[in-house]
């Protein structure tokens, strides 16, 4: 009898597996052709990805403002202008500090490769990133006016895109009770409830790992621009900035901006003045790995390492830059999503 009942369960097995199979193409093709649209309609979608992004790191300010009886409308447009003060600042000081140490960083820059004469690994890398660090350095400080001049169309495309982007946000962070009711209509019969938790859960998740992400940055980079300001490094104050920017993409945003500030200490204080500023750098992300990351975000959506690498080479392979800025907090908006598919 057991002889008899093995064919059956071997061909059951069989059906499963092939019911498996083909779920998995046919979702792979679904999440193709989304992929598709999305590249082929990139005007329109990458400006509303961003407006998400803004709205979901501005509402805890625009939520507050309406529960103290402003108008929702003025609430929203207070959250939208904040952010834009706090970006166009930050960027503002960036491009001044680098802009007005430019000399004296190409200086630097150029006694840090005479400095590394030797042979060795460690003397050709800092060779190789004091001349790249020399040319970005050059372009900043004298080429900023003039490459804007040349790239008005460039400059006109990016001015429409974020006016775009902040119009979207605004109505985002304005209408979202509008937004909730046209999406429980949509939603099919008897399910309202679920695609309600469905689209809330992505998007705690988004707007968790966003605030969570700028509250590490700004303690990154006030720690970093402190240890430096006292180890003597010239321009800390820039390099903080650039860690607090750096942070907001993964693993190399740190390794880029910890590596320029190691360069420049090396150039302005010889190699023990580069080892300190590296123990800086390192001791403040291994406490950012230890206590920070666990601490700020506890109650966002936890990420591996391993998914976060991956979903920062795919974002950099469908959109360059931009990809890589909103690969690792879309990732944790669909992961959420997944865990409560997977609760149901």
């Amino acid at each position: 009898m057991d002889f008899e009942r093995e064919p059956d369960a071997a061909g059951t097995d069989w059906r499963s597996a092939s019911r498996w199979g083909a779920a998995v193409l046919v979702a792979a093709a679904v999440v193709a052709l989304v992929i598709a649209l999305c590249v082929l309609l990139r005007a329109a979608v990458v400006p509303l990805l961003i407006a998400v992004l803004i709205s979901a790191l501005v509402e805890p300010v625009s939520r507050r403002l309406t529960a103290r009886g402003l108008p929702r409308a003025l609430a929203a447009a207070a959250g939208c202008l904040l952010l834009v003060a706090v970006v166009g600042g930050a960027l503002w000081v960036v491009v001044k500090l680098i802009s007005d140490a430019a000399a004296g960083l190409t200086a630097s820059l150029q006694a840090a490769a005479e400095r590394a004469s030797g042979t060795d690994p460690f003397a050709q890398a800092v060779r190789g990133a004091a001349s790249g660090l020399q040319q970005l350095g050059r372009s900043l400080g004298a080429g900023v006016v003039s490459g804007v001049l040349n790239g008005v169309g460039l400059a006109a495309q990016v001015l429409a895109c974020g006016v775009l982007t902040l119009a979207l946000a605004f109505f985002l962070l304005k209408d979202r009770a509008l937004l909730v009711a046209a999406l429980r209509r949509a939603a099919p019969a008897g399910q309202e409830e679920k695609v309600l938790g469905v689209a809330g859960t992505g998007y705690a998740a988004m707007s968790g790992f966003m605030r969570g992400t700028t509250i590490i940055a700004g303690i990154d980079a006030g720690f970093i621009a402190l240890g430096l300001t006292l180890l003597g490094v010239p321009h800390a104050l820039g390099l903080g900035a650039l860690v607090f920017v750096g942070a907001y993409v993964p693993y190399a945003g740190a390794f880029l901006s910890g590596l320029t500030a190691v360069v420049v200490a090396f150039a302005d204080g010889g190699l023990g003045e580069a080892l300190w500023a590296f123990g800086i750098v390192l001791g403040v992300q291994a406490l950012e790995g230890a206590i920070l990351q666990p601490a700020v975000q506890s109650r966002t959506v936890q990420l591996h390492p391993a998914v976060v690498l991956l979903a920062i080479s795919a974002g950099a392979s469908l959109g360059g830059l931009l990809g890589t800025l909103l690969a690792v907090p879309l990732t944790a908006a669909a992961v959420g999503v997944a865990k409560q598919v997977r609760r149901w």
